[in-house]
């Protein structure tokens, strides 16, 4: 390492060491959120599936948290994943710290490790991960295809990495708004109380209309102190684009799996009609890759602060035909499997309740990241469907048994119900759901 590399990253470890992130209340978990996306994005089950459309247990499973800060995220990864090992390194010894007693607070002290370490000395654990989170880690790093590199010689054969870079479009304001400090020379040393007052003193004095305050500038800033420290004097904080993701990716010889929030990245719900694109893109687009589908939105519509993704080694997805392609025949070798995080006593009652009321069952306000808007199933027949799979997964072929007991006539014509019909109304149900992994399907061996 360098001089100056080495001098930046003592920047970074010291403003580590005074502003631990994130600054998230000791006692606080991500089982008591409004909503569980954190869980079910950070459950290994959910981009083992994208993947390789499988099921996967996390018990016995090692995750890796690098980068772990105060240790919030660890603890995301130890409640969405029961009964893995949870290790932790950061660069700054009071970060670890706070890591270690948070996990304990939460009673997963036996089954965690934190260490005070760099990316780049991983290998030194001796240990292999089935998954590792680095977040917000990436863009401060000198090179992020060598962190990528240092995360890969750890990953086991079948191992996942989520990671995420900071959007350079999205995060313009942010960056001027860091030069600016730059040159008043607040970022020199390790930015504190008084450079915090200056970037408010200094944004305040700003007319509305100016655009750099227009952009990167909101009135409740003034009294969140990590959220200045954080977008106005991070050090070396740098941003990328699609391009530069992908072409980091395969100088790490890494293989692009998924955007996390994948549905929030869907080129074609960009446009009025999807069904009717301008003749240009309705030529090239079906041919397009996922990295220029991807950077054509980004381009497009730079909403998102991160690109993040998931990503592992080249040629490690198991082979499977995408769901809505499956024949009957398919169906009928498959298990149907609830989302592990799904799996909780407040969606059981909504869903019972729901059904005693004959009212529509909106199973996406518990999971809203993989939609664009609710999505709702009759409650009837999601109750007759989802309850089985609380206790364990189910082949679809005792799902339609169930379904035909409860509806053995048609409510119209006051017929039976016969068999056919009772599989395709399930298999509706589920080919629905499936499309936001709540509920994975997987063929039989």
């Amino acid at each position: 390492m360098n001089t100056q590399s080495s001098e930046t990253l003592e920047k970074i470890r010291q403003q580590f060491e005074n502003s631990p992130y994130p600054r998230t209340p000791l006692d606080h978990s991500p089982k008591n959120d409004k909503n569980f996306n954190q869980l079910f994005l950070h459950n290994l089950a959910t981009p083992y599936y994208l993947r390789n459309q499988q099921v996967i247990q996390t018990e016995g499973k090692v995750i890796l948290d690098a980068g772990c800060g105060s240790g919030y995220k660890s603890l995301v990864l130890a409640e969405a994943n029961p009964g893995a090992k949870i290790v932790g390194i950061d660069l700054s010894e009071q970060s670890v710290k706070l890591a270690q007693e948070r996990l304990h607070h939460h009673g997963f002290g036996d089954n965690t490790e934190f260490h005070t370490l760099l990316i780049e000395d991983l290998p030194k654990l001796g240990l292999e991960f089935d998954y590792i989170s680095c977040d917000e880690v990436l863009y401060l790093l000198p090179d992020p295809a060598a962190g990528l590199a240092s995360l890969k010689s750890v990953l086991k054969p079948t191992g996942i990495i989520r990671s995420n870079l900071h959007n350079y479009l999205q995060r313009q304001g942010y960056f001027r708004a860091q030069e600016v400090f730059r040159l008043m020379g607040l970022t020199e040393d390790n930015p504190g109380e008084l450079e915090v007052g200056l970037v408010v003193e200094t944004m305040k004095a700003l007319k509305d209309q100016v655009q750099l305050r227009t952009i990167a500038w909101r009135p409740d800033y003034e009294e969140r102190e990590q959220t200045i420290l954080m977008n106005f004097l991070l050090q070396s904080d740098k941003g990328y684009g699609i391009p530069e993701l992908f072409e980091a990716l395969r100088t790490a010889d890494l293989e692009f799996i998924s955007m996390l929030n994948w549905r929030q990245w869907e080129l074609n719900d960009l446009f009025k009609n999807p069904d009717d694109l301008p003749a240009f893109l309705a030529m090239s687009l079906p041919e397009a890759s996922v990295e220029e589908r991807l950077h054509l939105f980004n381009l497009i519509h730079p909403v998102h602060r991160l690109i993040d993704f998931w990503c592992g080694h080249p040629e490690q997805a198991t082979s499977a035909q995408p769901v809505a392609t499956w024949s009957q025949k398919d169906w009928l070798n498959a298990r149907v499997h609830l989302h592990p995080q799904l799996k909780q006593p407040k969606v059981k009652e909504t869903l019972i309740r729901c059904a005693n009321e004959q009212k529509p069952f909106e199973i996406s306000q518990y999971i809203p990241i993989p939609t664009v808007s609710p999505v709702f199933a009759e409650s009837d027949i999601a109750a007759c469907c989802l309850l089985p799979l609380w206790e364990d997964s189910q082949p679809i072929g005792a799902l339609v048994e169930r379904w035909l007991k409860l509806r053995p006539y048609d409510l119209i014509t006051l017929e039976l119900t016969s068999k056919a019909t009772a599989f395709e109304q399930v298999r509706q149900l589920l080919s629905k759901l499936e499309v936001f992994l709540y509920i994975l399907v997987e063929q039989i061996s």
